[in-house]
């Protein structure tokens, strides 16, 4: 598992707000890069998991940290467009406390140190950040940091997992692709896809 030093979640988590607050009511019910999702499903993930690696990084340790991400389908928040951007801002201040990315915490009921923890969080920014402006049609440029570090960490799954993603069997992407198209194919999604192939 890959260890890194304190990165700062913030602008990653600020991309994904953005992406959220562009998403109009009629695409909640949109198809996503992630099978079993909808848009509105996928909203719902983002927002547990930001509570979750919220409370992973105060060690919080309780029902949010506790629950597998497939244990059950996401719901989406009624108040979703005032309740995700302040789960995402608390998660990002979250993770400035140098105390978060050190010793032993918990999310997704997994036990992990806190560092990789923090890289998860990265990772699970980007690539969801990548679902939705995928299923929306909106640009994405995410943080070239949270980038970089979620890129580390799926490349590292893919080597202990002999070419298994972390969401699925790693797409294969040539090497001179950017940056993101290569995190993107290790995390077991194609970088290709649109909403317009889905629907086909």
């Amino acid at each position: 598992m890959t260890h890194t030093t304190e990165l700062d979640l913030g602008p990653q988590a600020l991309i994904v707000a953005r992406l959220a607050e562009g998403v109009p009511d009629a695409r909640l019910g949109d198809r996503t890069p992630c099978p079993d999702y909808a848009v509105a499903d996928l909203l719902g993930h983002l927002a547990g998991l930001s509570l979750a690696f919220r409370d992973a990084a105060r060690k919080d340790l309780g029902p949010s940290t506790a629950v597998a991400p497939g244990s059950a389908k996401p719901v989406l928040p009624a108040d979703w467009r005032t309740e995700l951007p302040r789960l995402l801002e608390e998660l990002a201040e979250a993770w400035r406390d140098p105390a978060a990315w050190t010793g032993l915490t918990r999310a997704g009921g997994v036990d992990l140190p806190g560092d990789v923890a923090g890289v998860v969080a990265a990772d699970e920014l980007v690539i969801h950040g990548w679902d939705l402006a995928r299923a929306t049609g909106q640009d994405y440029a995410p943080d070239l940091a949270a980038l970089r570090a979620s890129h580390t960490f799926l490349l590292a799954v893919a080597e202990e997992q002999d070419g298994g993603g972390i969401f699925g069997t790693v797409v294969q992407v040539p090497e001179q692709a950017p940056l993101l198209d290569r995190a993107v194919g290790l995390s077991g999604r194609d970088p290709n896809w649109s909403a317009g192939q889905a629907e086909r």
